[in-house]
């Protein structure tokens, strides 16, 4: 177990920005500012004009392992978290076969342990009829549904089996929110739609509206904790600042810097699910996020192969990578004014680790894990496709320059990022969960 002092960084902590140095010792953050005069540490990292944040927690990533491990896998996906910058990742349950058994899930953990160079967690998904495995599971953040259109048994839009879901389990919940009668009658309009744009049309702001407060009420009626996954219209947002604390919700860095405008330049590259919207439904999340009705910001991190995304609408499948490019997304959202470096690390850090309860991380302080990033907040870098270290090799940001990126990554006190490399060696642990 080796001991790093960091020095001269930095700190963004949750009262502020302040110049201090920071102590690793083997897993764990040992001190903060003062140091014993009898440190004597391994290495001393001088990190004079960075910044030191704690490492990002991506609450919600599908890195296809089992069964479609052709467009990521555990590894993968992982190396790419800790190039970007992210420490630990939820997993969802929409694999191959899904994650919606205890068995499964455990199976998971145990590939995650041997694979991922990050921490991990994983969901267990709900289908209509598993509810002792909801009943029983443990060691997981969650419970996920999709209510809306999902492939295989993960669909639940019947109203008496979400009813069962939310009275009769204790782990959260969250959920995809796309109405599914409403999407299959837009498609039903459109005779299943025939160019990219018109997947904006099926999936509208009437399908995510409808499900979001379908789903909030089933939580608040049974005083559920509930977490709603990537909003993405102005009329959820305003929905969501009348729910009570029991709610939470989360937006992804597409919906915010995307919208329907985009797809004439950039095709299935922004076919994701839920759609982007308009302009004005990417300026309402921001005024969400900054005014604290959304809280967390998370990639749904969901690769395709550039071949299948190449396919006519509506065989093309949705969903982008997007975990070795969020976080320069959003430090580069602070150069543009839209939000301060404090604010990112609450979406990115300290909001998933409260909202899903985990133990020992989103913060500097002592006690906590050693999962941190150093950030030059002025270091500029140019998007490329063949740079990127997910398995499917592109993303919708190639070309564009973002100012402010990770420049080193600890894991539980280990190395893993630095001088553009990443540590394949390293190895990340299980999340702990405080409602386990």
């Amino acid at each position: 177990m080796s001991v790093t002092l960091i020095s001269n960084a930095q700190v963004v902590r949750p009262d502020g920005i302040v110049q201090e140095d920071v102590l690793l010792d083997g897993d764990t953050i040992a001190a903060v500012g003062d140091m014993a005069p009898d440190v004597r540490p391994d290495e001393i990292v001088d990190a004079s004009g960075l910044y030191l944040i704690p490492g990002v927690i991506d609450d919600q990533v599908h890195f296809r392992d089992p069964g479609l491990t052709h467009k990521e896998d555990l590894h993968t996906g992982s190396v790419a978290c800790a190039a970007g910058g992210i420490t630990t990742f939820l997993e969802m349950p929409n694999t191959r076969p899904p994650t919606i058994t205890v068995a499964a899930l455990h199976e998971k953990l145990q590939r995650a342990a041997e694979r991922c160079v990050v921490n991990f967690g994983f969901y267990i998904g709900a289908t209509p009829d598993n509810l002792t495995e909801l009943q029983q599971a443990e060691r997981t953040p969650g419970i996920k549904i999709f209510i809306g259109s999902s492939t295989g048994s993960l669909l639940v839009d019947e109203q008496e089996a979400l009813e069962r879901i939310f009275a009769e389990t204790r782990l959260p919940v969250c959920a995809h929110c796309e109405d599914e009668a409403t999407v299959r009658a837009n498609a039903a309009k459109l005779n299943g739609g025939s160019c990219y744009a018109d997947h904006s049309r099926i999936r509208d702001h009437r399908a995510a509206l409808i499900a979001t407060r379908r789903a909030v009420d089933l939580a608040e009626r049974h005083e559920h904790p509930f977490h709603v996954l990537h909003v993405s219209t102005a009329q959820e947002a305003e929905f969501l600042r009348s729910t009570s604390d029991r709610i939470s919700a989360e937006a992804c860095p597409h919906h915010l810097l995307f919208h329907t405008g985009d797809y004439e330049r950039l095709g299935s590259l922004v076919q994701m699910n839920p759609s982007v919207k308009t302009p004005q439904d990417c300026a309402a999340l921001w005024d969400a996020l900054r005014d604290g009705t959304i809280q967390v910001v998370a990639t749904d991190h969901a690769p395709h192969t550039k071949q299948e995304k190449s396919l006519p609408y509506p065989q093309s499948p949705s969903g982008l990578p997007a975990v070795e490019n969020s976080l320069a997304l959003m430090l580069n959202s602070v150069h543009q004014g839209r939000c301060t470096l404090e604010q990112v690390v609450s979406w990115m850090c300290e909001g998933p680790a409260r909202v899903w309860q985990i133990a020992r991380k989103g913060r500097i302080e002592p006690g906590y894990d050693a999962d941190v990033v150093l950030v030059d907040l002025e270091q500029e870098r140019t998007v490329r496709n063949e740079q990127q270290r997910t398995k499917c090799g592109w993303s919708p940001w190639h070309g564009e320059t973002l100012k402010g990126w990770p420049v080193r990554t600890w894991v539980l006190g280990r190395t893993v990022f630095a001088d553009g490399r990443v540590d394949e060696t390293v190895r990340g642990k299980e999340v702990r969960f405080r409602q386990s």
